[in-house]
C-alpha cells in the first residue's frame, strides 16, 4: 500500500535542510580556486583549474611549448612546472577528495522506511515507518563548518607543498645554470692549458725548455682536463635534476635550453626593517596553523553541544487493519548517558585545543627565526658576490692587463704570462660560485616569507 507523505512540519524542516546543503557543490575547481589565487599572488604564475589525467590541455601545451622554444629563465621554470609537472598536479587533484567530503557531510540523511505485517486471528495489521536521523539533521551546520575549515586547511598545506616544490625549482635552475657556465669557463681553461703544453713540449724537441717546466705544463693540463671531466658530470647531474623538477620527459627534456649565465645581482639591496611582520603575514603555515586551531575549537564546541544528546531520531508510523481502521502515530527515541556523559571526549578536545595552541605559537616563533636567517644570508650573499664580481674579478684583470704589457714589451715570456692566466681562473670560479650561492639564497627567501610544509 501506498503511504502519504509525512506531515507539513517534517517537510518544512526537510526543505530548511536541502535548502542549506544545496550550496555544497562536488566540483573540484571549487577547491582549487584558493589554491590558484594564494599561488598567483606568490609567484605570479597561474595553474590550470582542473588537471587532467592524461595530459595537459591544448592552452597549456601550447605555453609549454614556448616555454621550450627559448632558452629557460626562473620564472619560466617556475610556470613550466606549473603546467607539466604530474605530482604538482596529483596535489592539486587530491583537493577533490576533501571537496567531495565537504560536500557530502551537507547532504540530507537518507531517511529510514520499515513495514510490519501483524496476524492476530483474523485480523491483520500493515504498518509502515517513516524514520529520519534527527541528529545529524540538527548538527548539519556545525558539521558544515568543521568540513569547511578542513578543506581550508588543506587547500593551506598544498599550497604550501607547491610553493616549495616551486623553491625547489629555482634552486635546481640556479644549480643547473651555474653549472653550463661554469663548464663553459672551464673548457676555455682547458682549450689555453692544452695550448700551453703543446707549446712547451715543441720548446722541449727544441731545446729551449727543461724538462720540470715541460712536467708543470703537462700537469697543468691534465688537472684542466680532470676539473673539465669533473664540470660535465656537474653540468649533466644538475641538469637531469632540473629536468625531474620541471617533469619534463622524452623530446622535451631534450629540447630544453638553459640561459649561458646566472642573472646579475640586484644592484642594490632592499631594506627590509619589516620583514618578520611581512613573513608572518603571509606564511602559510602560519595561516594553517590558525586556521587548524580554529578548526580545533570549533570541533571542542562541537563535542560539548553532543555531549549527552548522541542519538536522536525522529520516527513516523501510520497503519491500518484489515478491518479498515486507520491509525498514525509518531516516536521520539533519545539515548540515555546514563553511564557515559562525555566528559572524557571534552577533555580530550580540551587537550587537542591546548596543544594546537602552543603549537601555533611554535610555529610563528620558528618563522621569525627562519625569515630572519634567510634575510640574513640572502645579504650576507649579496655582499659577497658583489665583492668578488667588483673587486677581485678586476683586480685580477688589471693584473692580467699588466702582464700582457709587460709581454708585449718582451719584459716577461709567454710562460709567465700563462702563469698569470692560471691565478685568474681562480678568481672567476670564485665569482661564478658566490652568484650561484646568491640566487639560491634568493630561493630560500622567497620559501622563508612564504613558509615550509
Amino acid at each position: 500500500m501506498n503511504t502519504p507523505l509525512p506531515s507539513s512540519r517534517l517537510l518544512t524542516l526537510l526543505a530548511a535542510a536541502a535548502l542549506l546543503a544545496g550550496c555544497a557543490t562536488t566540483s573540484p575547481d571549487a577547491a582549487i580556486a584558493p589554491v590558484r589565487e594564494q599561488l598567483r599572488q606568490a609567484t605570479g604564475a597561474t595553474v590550470e583549474r582542473w588537471p587532467d589525467a592524461q595530459a595537459p590541455s591544448d592552452a597549456s601545451r601550447q605555453r609549454i611549448d614556448a616555454l621550450l622554444a627559448a632558452p629557460l629563465t626562473a620564472d619560466g621554470a617556475v610556470e613550466l612546472a606549473l603546467l607539466n609537472h604530474r605530482g604538482l598536479q596529483a596535489d592539486l587533484a587530491e583537493l577533490g577528495i576533501t571537496q567531495a567530503e565537504l560536500a557530502q557531510v551537507t547532504r540530507l540523511p537518507n531517511p529510514g522506511l520499515s513495514y510490519a505485517r501483524t496476524t492476530s486471528g483474523d485480523e491483520i495489521e500493515r504498518e509502515i515507518g517513516l524514520h529520519l536521523g534527527l541528529g545529524r539533521l540538527l548538527l548539519m551546520p556545525l558539521a558544515r563548518a568543521m568540513a569547511s575549515q578542513q578543506l581550508a586547511q588543506q587547500q593551506a598545506q598544498v599550497t604550501l607543498a607547491i610553493v616549495e616544490r616551486l623553491a625547489d625549482v629555482r634552486r635546481t635552475w640556479v644549480e643547473a645554470v651555474a653549472a653550463e657556465e661554469s663548464l663553459r669557463y672551464l673548457r676555455q681553461v682547458h682549450e689555453a692549458a692544452e695550448a700551453g703544453a703543446e707549446l712547451a713540449r715543441r720548446m722541449a724537441q727544441a731545446g729551449n725548455f727543461n724538462t720540470l717546466a715541460l712536467a708543470r705544463e703537462q700537469a697543468f693540463e691534465a688537472d684542466a682536463l680532470l676539473n673539465l671531466a669533473r664540470g660535465e658530470r656537474v653540468r649533466d647531474a644538475t641538469r637531469e635534476r632540473l629536468v625531474r623538477a620541471l617533469g619534463l620527459w622524452g623530446d622535451a627534456a631534450e629540447a630544453l635550453r638553459l640561459p649561458e649565465r646566472l642573472p646579475d645581482l640586484p644592484a642594490q639591496p632592499p631594506e627590509q626593517p619589516d620583514i618578520e611582520a611581512k613573513a608572518l603575514a603571509q606564511r602559510l603555515d602560519v595561516q594553517a596553523a590558525r586556521v587548524a586551531t580554529a578548526q580545533t575549537a570549533r570541533s571542542l564546541g562541537l563535542t560539548r553541544t553532543t555531549r549527552v544528546v548522541n542519538a536522536l531520531e525522529l520516527g513516523l508510523t501510520r497503519a491500518k487493519t484489515s478491518d479498515g481502521h486507520r491509525s498514525r502515530a509518531w516516536e521520539v527515541s533519545l539515548e540515555l548517558p546514563l553511564f557515559d556523559w562525555g566528559d572524557a571526549r571534552v577533555a580530550r578536545a580540551e587537550a587537542i585545543y591546548t596543544a594546537s595552541l602552543h603549537r601555533t605559537a611554535a610555529i610563528a616563533i620558528d618563522a621569525r627565526s627562519e625569515t630572519r636567517e634567510a634575510w640574513r644570508h640572502w645579504r650576507h650573499a649579496w655582499d659577497i658576490a658583489r665583492h668578488a664580481q667588483q673587486v677581485i674579478v678586476p683586480l685580477r684583470q688589471r693584473i692580467s692587463n699588466e702582464n700582457l704589457l709587460r709581454y708585449n714589451g718582451m719584459l716577461i715570456g709567454v710562460f709567465e704570462l700563462l702563469a698569470d692566466a692560471r691565478a685568474q681562473i681562480g678568481a672567476v670560479n670564485a665569482a661564478i660560485d658566490a652568484r650561484r650561492e646568491f640566487w639560491r639564497a634568493d630561493a630560500d627567501l622567497q620559501q622563508a616569507l612564504l613558509g615550509r610544509p
